[in-house]
């Protein structure tokens, strides 16, 4: 028995409780975790905007140790530090032939089987097929990724989701230059990776954008040389900070229909505004046709950075091996299971950077 954080239904409290976890079957393999990121997506996990089968253990940020290898793998060996990846990529669907492994079709199969049970003999289901809201978890050997020498395994964590993601969304998708200037809206864990990404990539004006004064000591620490209190002249500041035209680049990490309407009008004429965060069906978003023409700005969606992690984990770890990438600098908190749910009201009241479960 493993001690893991269950959901058991959508909007039910997380309880933290006993699970039988089976051996690895052929091509799985079982991992001791070190520590899991508290991220925004399992937060809307359990409230139902992303879909979930539950029971589940949640989590799917996560770093640790390979225990236990199951029949045909070779990719990874007991003794192994991994890092887990929530979204594996099949290698052979129509995305992954365009070589597009970050829109996989399949990247979601193993949320949908049950990997484990309660003692009740109730089965469970993997969150976003990782599950690493527990002292341990069984997962596709695909999804257990090889983690670079140099980089702390506890905060390793955080390149499972937040850094790869923000890194990717400033490095693939809006393709960030020397001297351009980038704005950055939401300063949680993602947010924290964009800005530490658009100071690597040598981003002039980097502007950061939360609801929360507080956290303007995290943004600046991360790289923001502007930090601006969200209200409804944002954009007009922005513009005014950027010498009246806007950012080059807009980053929207929060996943609402205001803060991307107000992350594409702070960006110039011809720039680009990425969308990182994950709303729900009901969050829409207007633009009239004569502005899309006249400001010849690119909207974009990203997913997960829209990351190769096995290509972008090695560049990543030499950032963070050289100083660049402080990944514990984006740790607020450091906690147990048992308050994972304190952290789900911290971010619903917009506080603090990311919270790390640590084993």
């Amino acid at each position: 028995m493993v001690r893991a954080a269950v959901l058991s239904a959508v909007n039910a409290p997380l309880k933290v409780t006993g699970i039988d976890l089976p051996a690895p079957g052929p091509g799985q393999v079982r991992v001791r975790l070190a520590a899991a990121g508290v991220c925004h997506s399992d937060l809307s996990l359990s409230n139902g905007t992303l879909k979930q089968p539950v029971p589940a253990v949640l989590g799917h940020e996560g770093a640790g140790t390979v225990t236990v290898v199951g029949e045909g793998v070779t990719g990874v060996a007991a003794g192994d530090r991994v890092v887990l990846n929530w979204a594996p990529s099949c290698g052979t669907c129509h995305f992954c032939g365009l070589a597009e492994p970050w829109l996989c079709a399949d990247a979601g199969a193993a949320a949908a089987k049950p990997y484990a049970r309660r003692a009740d003999g109730t089965e469970l289901y993997p969150g976003l097929g990782t599950a690493a809201f527990a002292e341990e978890t069984v997962v596709p050997a695909h999804a257990a990724l090889p983690l670079p020498d140099g980089v702390p395994l506890a905060d390793a964590a955080l390149l499972g989701c937040a850094v790869l993601t923000g890194w990717g969304a400033v490095h693939h998708s809006a393709q960030v230059r020397a001297g351009e200037s980038v704005a950055v809206f939401g300063v949680g864990g993602v947010g924290l990776a964009t800005l530490q990404a658009a100071r690597i990539a040598g981003a002039d004006a980097i502007v950061a954008v939360d609801v929360s004064p507080e956290k303007e000591e995290l943004a600046r620490a991360a790289g923001a040389t502007e930090f601006v209190v969200a209200g409804e002249d944002t954009a007009k500041r922005i513009r005014k900070l950027t010498g009246g035209v806007g950012t080059d680049v807009a980053v929207e990490c929060v996943g609402r229909a205001d803060t991307i309407r107000t992350a594409w009008s702070a960006t110039r004429r011809g720039g680009r505004t990425t969308v990182v965060g994950i709303g729900g069906q009901d969050q829409q978003v207007t633009f009239s046709a004569l502005e899309i023409f006249y400001f010849g700005r690119t909207l974009s969606g990203c997913v997960y950075g829209n990351s190769d992690p096995a290509r972008d984990l090695p560049v990543i770890a030499g950032h963070v091996r050289s100083g660049a990438l402080d990944l514990s600098a984006m740790v607020s908190d450091r906690i147990g299971l048992d308050d994972i749910p304190a952290a789900f009201d911290a971010m619903l009241a917009g506080k603090g950077g990311r919270a790390l479960v640590v084993f």
